[in-house]
């Protein structure tokens, strides 16, 4: 007897596998890995040109490098506490960069965020429970973070206003009204030399890891990591977001509340800049003062964009970058050069990053469409 193709008693075990799924995966998913490294690759080249013209020798500094960040297990400790406010501040560009927002103010949110953590802290610490007063020490930054970037959002929709110059500028008012705050209404008389806030007592800190010198900020940072890319990847909510961020017009016919979305990604984008700035006071300063704008918004945006915004690449991206950030004060001792040389190092790195934007869908290895046949 003769049996069909068709005919339902052949296995489907025995049918022909076709590998073009598996394929299409690993190409989406290499084409960010492979362009990104390259664009570090390529950042470090040219930055060690730019020390070989002052007369320094790019292997030491890299050497130094990954012995100040990586080189030991206090280095790594260092490195993951700096991590830390970094896997915040770069969710603040990288959530909006969904909705096609570019969103660079989040040094703003963190400072204002820090502030706000501080002034609550006030009245409580010392009388109400300590996990009480931190728990309302961050609700309070996140809704001043996420007021103050989701400002920017609304002016975007609403408006028109352009969000990357908007969130720039709201973050140097956001400087000046913390420095306002901190030298005048919430000034502790104590500190004379460095206004600062009234500090928290120490058993009102936040601790470190258990078994680790780094701080509960860390293991905070990572789970708004993981979900934010459940809020993208997986909700509806975050579909809409992507869909809006594709085509803004399409979204409108379809019926998605666009104002809403910009509004809602941006603030939170911003309560999670704001829960940095607490971190910075409950973990690591103890109050607020000038320190709160140590420039963690700004490397944030090297971070997001490194990570191709997405909330997971985000995590080890930080972390690298953490390292090289921690690796400044080693760079100073042993080379003579200012503690500023990371900055340009990640500004060289940024401006690489961006020229690299545009080599994405150029390479035929990477697009799914050259995989047609099943193999």
């Amino acid at each position: 007897m003769t049996v069909q193709a068709n005919d339902p008693a052949i296995s489907i075990a025995e049918k022909p596998v076709s590998l073009r799924p598996i394929l299409e995966w690993i190409a989406r998913k290499a084409e960010p890995l492979v362009i990104g490294l390259a664009a570090i690759l390529i950042g470090l080249a040219l930055f060690s040109l730019f020390i070989l013209a002052i007369g320094k020798s790019p292997a030491v500094l890299f050497e130094l490098i990954y012995a100040g960040g990586f080189g030991s297990w206090f280095s790594v400790q260092n490195s993951l506490s700096r991590a830390a406010p970094l896997l915040l501040t770069a969710l603040c560009v990288a959530l909006p960069a969904r909705l096609g927002l570019v969103i660079i103010g989040g040094e703003g949110a963190v400072v204002l965020g820090g502030v706000a953590a501080a002034a609550m802290a006030m009245p409580l610490a010392g009388s109400a429970p300590v996990f009480l007063t931190l728990i309302l020490m961050g609700i309070a930054a996140m809704v001043v973070g996420g007021i103050w970037i989701g400002l920017a959002g609304f002016l975007r929709h609403y408006r028109g206003v352009n969000e990357t110059i908007s969130s720039l500028l709201l973050s140097y008012i956001a400087i000046a009204l913390m420095n306002q705050f901190v030298e005048g209404p919430l000034r502790d008389p104590a500190s004379l030399n460095k206004p600062s806030t009234k500090p928290l007592p120490a058993d009102y800190m936040l601790g470190n890891i258990p078994g680790m010198d780094v701080h509960w900020g860390l293991v905070i940072g990572i789970v708004a990591c993981i979900l934010s890319w459940i809020l993208i990847e997986v909700t509806s909510y975050g579909f809409a977001a992507r869909i809006a961020g594709g085509n803004v017009r399409a979204a409108q016919i379809q019926g998605l509340p666009v104002g809403r979305l910009i509004a809602g990604f941006t603030a939170i984008a911003g309560s999670f800049a704001g829960l940095a700035g607490m971190i910075e006071v409950a973990a690591v300063q103890g109050s607020a003062n000038a320190s709160l704008a140590a420039g963690y918004g700004y490397t944030g945006i090297l971070v997001a964009f490194l990570a191709r915004h997405n909330p997971l690449a985000i995590i080890p991206v930080a972390i690298l970058l953490g390292g090289i950030d921690a690796s400044g004060g080693l760079i100073q001792r042993r080379m003579g050069l200012p503690d500023a040389t990371v900055l340009v190092l990640q500004g060289m790195l940024f401006l690489v990053i961006l020229f690299c934007e545009t080599f994405y869908g150029r390479f035929k290895i990477f697009n799914p469409d050259l995989w047609k046949r099943s193999l």
